[in-house]
């Protein structure tokens, strides 16, 4: 990490000795003026709106440390609440489906986690659309921006009533997949027939959700996202109780709070892209450019997800006490994990709009500090995660066994987040820099890498608080290296960073 921190500090020494002059655009590129970003209303933002706005690649110095603090956290700390947003959809559910019954909320659990997989692996609807998006903002093209946003918003369309037909058809073969069975199968495909029906809602969220970033604006979907929990709840304890629909109740109700929030977005969108007068309409050169773009993206996430579930694999082969405690670490390591996503997605935004507008030289700052956020955010949350790992288990069980169990496996975790911070920001510097294929092969690479350290665990470590933290090594400890690794090689080269539109 030192040797590119190093590295990036003496690429930001040497440009900043560029002369006004030899920085000059060419006549007939856009000025200043035309690359500056307007808001989803189409206002350009004012001077003292500067966290919103990197600077140009014209005669301005090289942006402060402070300045790119001011962008990166005027992008981050929304970001984070509406990453924060999705999850507790899955709360409330819980919460409210829970005094139904065991046998409900355990027909939950399989359900959403059918749900969760799909919409995890259809991000690239977010990603690909962010960086799209910023590259030509960046470049001063509004219009083909937001078009490309209307394009990806029509693919999250399409791809998502293609989900809900699939789900709504072939539920029960996912639950029996999953291993459900009896009255807990038949709760579990309730709920996921009409859950499933607001994926064209969900979808068209990220897909939204991705064209805001790319604008630089991420207060927007944190308001539609905290809204939408809110009214969530609301719906799912009225129809649960209220209208007395069970558990098809809770289904129906968060459906319904996704396809409002799908459809709020989206006039968001529509409205900006109207005035810069892009098409509404499905172009399919357009649709299968994003879906082009988003593939690589697909495969990128769908490596991660594999990781997981050959995780939870190997969790299950180690015992009850090990499954258990591998519950509770992995929540709370997805909590900091959202944290620090949400640095990535201020650096997806960032580097897109700095790279489209030509200017290396911010986008190397951008690079440099959003590494610096990454790994200190790191160490912060580790040091908690650590030093309180026996305070959290106290939350969630009375086992002692399983304490143990999560107050070890919270020690290793803690200790290699820094590591996971600096790998989370690095992917979003390189999905924002559209270098989707090399993520694509890197992912891939990892994983295979991952395996053998995986499987050596269930083979070879003992059950209990032992196994735990052996496991957690493997994970965030090989696993994480393997792309702290791969993507930092990356970064130290010049590949990724090709500029323009």
């Amino acid at each position: 990490m030192s040797s590119l921190f190093t590295r990036l500090r003496g690429v930001d020494e040497r440009n900043s000795g560029d002369t006004p002059n030899a920085r000059q655009p060419a006549p007939g590129q856009p000025t200043d003026a035309d690359r500056s970003p307007r808001s989803p209303e189409g206002r350009s933002p004012a001077p003292e709106e500067g966290p919103h706005r990197p600077p140009s690649s014209t005669g301005d110095a090289p942006p402060s440390r402070r300045l790119i603090d001011k962008q990166i956290l005027a992008l981050a700390v929304p970001a984070l609440g509406a990453l924060v947003a999705e999850p507790i959809f899955v709360l409330v559910d819980s919460a409210v489906v829970g005094h139904l019954g065991t046998a409900e909320l355990a027909g939950l659990s399989l359900a959403s986690t059918v749900l969760l997989t799909l919409v995890g692996l259809c991000v690239f609807l977010a990603y690909a659309t962010t960086a799209a998006v910023a590259r030509r903002i960046g470049a001063g093209h509004r219009r083909e921006a937001l078009q490309s946003g209307i394009d990806g918003m029509w693919l999250a369309l399409g791809l998502g009533l293609v989900l809900a037909a699939t789900l709504w058809i072939g539920g029960g073969w996912a639950i029996s997949a999953m291993g459900g069975t009896g009255e807990v199968a038949e709760h579990a495909l309730v709920y996921l027939r009409w859950s499933g029906l607001g994926l064209p809602g969900m979808l068209v969220v990220l897909a939204s959700t991705g064209v805001l970033r790319g604008l630089q604006d991420t207060r927007t979907p944190l308001y539609v996202a905290a809204g939408g929990a809110t009214f969530n709840a609301v719906l799912n304890v009225v129809l649960v109780y209220g209208v007395g629909l069970g558990i098809a109740g809770s289904g129906i109700g968060t459906a319904v709070a996704q396809l409002t929030m799908g459809a709020v977005l989206g006039v968001v969108v529509v409205r900006g892209a109207r005035r810069e007068g892009a098409s509404l309409r499905p172009a399919a050169g357009g649709i299968w450019s994003n879906a082009r773009a988003g593939a690589p993206l697909f495969v990128r996430t769908l490596s991660l997800r594999l990781a997981i579930l050959l995780t939870v694999f190997v969790a299950t082969g180690l015992g009850e006490v090990t499954l258990a405690g591998y519950q509770v670490v992995a929540s709370v390591w997805g909590l900091a994990a959202f944290a620090l996503d949400a640095l990535a997605i201020a650096a997806q935004a960032l580097v897109g709009h700095g790279l489209g507008a030509g200017d290396r030289s911010h986008v190397r700052s951008v690079l440099r500090r959003t590494l610096q956020w990454g790994v200190g955010a790191g160490a912060l949350l580790g040091l908690v995660m650590a030093a309180g790992g026996w305070w959290f288990a106290l939350f969630f069980t009375s086992d002692p066994d399983v304490r143990t169990a999560v107050a070890l496996g919270m020690a290793v975790c803690g200790l290699l987040l820094p590591m996971a911070g600096w790998v989370f920001v690095l992917d979003g510097v390189l999905i924002g820099a559209g270098d989707g294929r090399y993520l694509a092969w890197a992912g891939m690479v990892t994983f295979v890498v991952y395996v053998p350290f995986a499987l050596a665990v269930r083979a070879l470590a003992p059950d209990g608080a032992a196994g735990l933290a052996w496991l957690w090594a493997a994970f965030a400890g090989v696993f994480m290296a393997a792309r702290a690794l791969t993507t930092g090689l990356r970064a130290r080269s010049d590949r990724w960073m090709v500029t323009g539109a």
